[in-house]
């Protein structure tokens, strides 16, 4: 059996990863500014980390849940605290799409309506409907195709108020930073005009934070710099540093009925000791604080570099616009410099680094990008 090719790969086989560095099977290290797509958000094997998944499976690594479990009281409290939502309600899965499907089905139950606005650039996950409120026909098979997703410009206020006032809108979904898009910025107004519309019209506020939340702003949830509270936040990648998980949380405005949502493997034993040792370690050593300043000082310096088209992002979540010529660069930064970054199209480089980046390694990175746009 052969593995089903959907994956454009490049050939370095990684075998080891320590704090904010990662080593291939020939001993070669690289800075991973990258994060396994922003899912590293305490660094590779963080001690603390591996101790509480180690200790958690010489008693148990998984059961149902058909029973108490602890752990996912503990992990919603310690969320609550961390991310200063103590009053919402914790519903644990396995995966950024997933959580986005639950936020989208549980919003249509609340209200009962069908429509839901989504915005150019978006990505919000590749099954069913997250896939369909995903702004990319490539990904989108016919049986995904629904007239239910109306998309919006981005940042666009008329456009949002003039859809409330042509449709029954149940939910609005919207990443603080997109991710795929470019990362592209939110503005705290456009964000504010979402709550007051959602309030008007009893539509819900899907705030997706799969890669813009969990600290990476430098706040918890990046659209927290709008000061507005959604109705639904959904999370995944830096939330279990590595294990697969996903979770949303929910306003107390929504109630929550038996069996209207459900998994198997969600907020298992082993998931709920990664969760709670990751939020452990950011309250621990004040990495959002970190993010928050490291990020700023990289934004500031590669603003410098001429050659740089736009800089965006907040925190550790950057995108560094290039122009054509410079097309090669990502590719240098891996295969010359040994630096993992991530990208977005047509020519944007995106670092999505662990919070407790280094401000070391952000000059290591900025070396050797002035050598290649230079």
């Amino acid at each position: 059996m052969k593995l089903f090719d959907v994956y454009p790969i490049n050939n370095i086989n990684i075998v080891k990863g320590v704090g904010s560095l990662v080593y291939d099977h020939t001993g070669q290290e690289y800075l991973d500014l990258y994060g396994g797509h922003a899912v590293i958000s305490i660094g590779h094997t963080n001690p603390h980390y591996v101790k509480r998944l180690e200790d958690q499976l010489h008693q148990i690594g998984f059961y149902s849940n058909s029973i108490e479990i602890p752990l996912q009281t503990q992990l919603a409290e310690k969320l609550g605290q961390v991310s200063g939502k103590e009053d919402y309600q914790l519903f644990l899965c396995n995966s950024g799409a997933e959580a986005n499907e639950n936020a989208l089905k549980l919003s249509s139950f609340y209200n009962g309506r069908k429509k839901v606005i989504a915005f150019k650039g978006a990505f919000h996950g590749r099954t069913s409907l997250a896939v369909s409120a995903t702004d990319n026909p490539k990904i989108v098979a016919p049986v995904n195709e629904t007239d239910n997703i109306i998309f919006l410009p981005f940042n666009d206020e008329a456009a949002l108020e003039q859809a409330f006032a042509d449709n029954e809108i149940s939910s609005v979904i919207i990443e603080g930073i997109q991710g795929v898009g470019g990362i592209r910025v939110a503005s705290e107004s456009f964000l504010q005009k979402i709550r007051i519309l959602c309030d008007e019209h009893n539509a819900v506020f899907i705030a997706d934070s799969v890669q813009c939340g969990y600290g990476r702003s430098g706040k918890f949830f990046s659209h927290d710099f709008a000061g507005v509270d959604a109705d639904i936040y959904s999370m995944a990648k830096g939330i279990g540093n590595g294990f697969p998980m996903g979770a949303i949380i929910i306003s107390p405005k929504i109630k929550p009925v038996y069996y209207m949502l459900g998994t198997t493997f969600g907020g298992n034993h082993l998931a709920c000791a990664a969760g709670l040792a990751v939020l452990e370690v950011m309250e621990q050593d004040n990495l959002m604080q970190n993010a928050a300043e490291v990020g700023a000082y990289l934004i500031d310096e590669v603003k410098k570099f001429s050659q740089v088209t736009e800089v965006r992002g907040r925190g550790l979540m950057i995108g560094i616009e290039l122009p054509v010529e410079l097309a090669d660069v990502k590719k240098n930064l891996l295969f010359k410099h040994h630096i993992f970054t991530g990208e977005a199209k047509p020519n944007v480089i995106r670092l999505l680094p662990a919070l407790n980046l280094t401000k070391a390694y952000a000059d290591r990175f900025l070396e050797a990008f002035a050598k290649e746009v230079k």
